[in-house]
């Protein structure tokens, strides 16, 4: 049987949602979240995650998969994502992969690279040089060794910094280039399409939702994580731009002030990794955000509608 997949990818706050629900009127498409942050139950209003009204009315999957102390990594995103693809197909309809998770996307097309195991003794080297120097001190060593690691890596994630310089002390050998096993079967048929929103739009965009998100009570809703015992600032959902900030807002770490302009330039250098992953991405199709008209014209011309073989 041959699956065919739509990939719907842009940066945060480009329409991807919006543009996604206008798609899902006029084909039979059921959607799949590529996000790393709507996979955990009690994070909605800072990921921006569709209600349950709306996924009652229009199926969306991968949300609300994961307790906020649990772990999700990319590679289960590709066990999960390839069932669904599977059973969605069956059911007659096409899956619409939406997101901004840029890993996952890789991930899922490109398959996962054969990289070393971990090195408890190189860890824990790197980690003492954290706790000495400082976790910048690490991301500027990145940048030196593997500038393309260093462009796609959030510069406060100490995970994948620590596994990308401990990759490369192992092996002499950036992250980077290390190839990736496509174990993706050759009977899907993949159809990429981005959203490219000029920079200066978007970045007022970033500001607007994040005060709407402020209005719907987006630190009410950290403030029952925080609450929560087993939940730390280390862990990757806690660690998802505006819960990092708020969470150290509730620390005492940060005024409120601060917070929301520390929310406000991390999503914008959130933005600006997802172009850089955009801007090398194979065989994408790019459109302008807010023309839902031109997306909906091309799946049609391209006969995506046309049931699975």
């Amino acid at each position: 049987m041959s699956y065919r997949v739509l990939c719907l990818m842009g940066p945060t706050c480009s329409g991807k949602t919006v543009l996604a629900l206008s798609l899902c009127e006029v084909l039979p498409l059921e959607i799949i979240s590529v996000d790393s942050a709507m996979v955990y139950r009690g994070l909605d209003i800072g990921t921006a995650k569709p209600s349950l009204a709306l996924r009652n009315r229009i199926t969306h999957h991968l949300i609300d998969i994961r307790d906020p102390a649990e772990i999700y990594s990319a590679g289960q995103f590709c066990e999960d994502a390839r069932r669904l693809i599977e059973l969605i197909s069956k059911k007659g309809k096409l899956p619409l992969l939406v997101g901004g998770t840029f890993l996952y996307f890789r991930a899922l097309q490109q398959g996962l690279a054969s990289l070393p195991s971990k090195n408890d003794e190189v860890r824990k080297i790197l980690m003492d040089r954290m706790q000495k120097q400082g976790l910048a001190s690490l991301y500027q060593d990145l940048c030196y060794c593997d500038k393309i690691s260093a462009e796609r890596i959030n510069p406060h994630d100490p995970q994948r910094i620590i596994r990308a310089l401990e990759v490369y002390q192992l092996t002499g050998k950036p992250l980077s280039e290390y190839g990736y096993k496509n174990e993706f079967l050759s009977n899907y048929e993949m159809l990429n399409v981005g959203l490219m929103p000029q920079r200066a739009w978007l970045h007022q965009k970033i500001e607007e939702r994040f005060k709407s998100m402020l209005e719907q009570g987006f630190i009410e809703e950290v403030e029952a994580l925080f609450q929560r015992k087993d939940l730390n600032e280390n862990l990757p959902s806690i660690k998802s731009v505006g819960y990092r900030q708020a969470w150290q807002y509730l620390l005492g770490k940060i005024n409120y002030e601060t917070m929301v302009e520390k929310t406000v330039v991390a999503t914008r250098q959130l933005a600006k990794r997802q172009f850089t992953w955009l801007r090398h991405w194979p065989n994408l199709r790019v459109f302008s955000s807010g023309c839902p008209e031109e997306v909906i014209k091309f799946f049609k011309d391209q006969d995506w509608a046309r049931k699975p073989k």
